[in-house]
């Protein structure tokens, strides 16, 4: 089975746009640069070359993207390719690849950050504080605030 993930590490060449759908789902996106540096080999001289990428981010990722990330953000993230067509009112068929993300993070190679947790929206989505199966552990979800949860003896990661 083919395999479509992606990992870039770039900045952001924009602040996230972030908009609702007619549902109420959150989207963000955001255009990512990624720099690859080399020394050329004949001439010694450093060669550079920029790709840019349109990064598309969904719920509730999408509004912590929102309030987190700005223009020239180092970004680690993680999604997959996908691509979309469309027709413009001039009858015009377009096309784009985006990098649908996964998980976004800061990039910690020159920088530092603070978490902060949110509180669980409840859903049962899987997501960590949920009370969706899989996982060890059980019992009552954690509380709704920005605390880590008790681990008795045990690591958190």
């Amino acid at each position: 089975m083919a395999d479509n993930t992606v990992t870039l590490v770039g900045n952001a060449t924009r602040d996230p746009e972030l908009r609702y759908t007619a549902g109420g789902a959150a989207t963000a996106s955001f255009g990512l640069a990624v720099n690859r540096r080399w020394q050329n080999r004949q001439t010694q001289e450093w060669e550079e070359q920029v790709s840019f990428f349109n990064v598309v981010a969904w719920r509730e990722m999408a509004e912590n993207i929102g309030e987190t990330i700005t223009k020239g953000t180092r970004v680690v993230v993680t999604g997959r390719l996908e691509q979309r067509s469309w027709e413009t009112p001039q009858g015009e068929k377009r096309t784009v690849v985006e990098v649908v993300a996964d998980e976004i993070g800061p990039s910690l190679r020159w920088a530092t950050a603070t978490v902060t947790r949110n509180a669980p929206r409840g859903g049962g989505d899987g997501s960590f504080g949920g009370q969706s199966g899989g996982g060890s552990g059980g019992g009552a979800p954690r509380p709704a605030q920005n605390t880590p949860p008790a681990y008795d003896d045990e690591e958190p990661f």
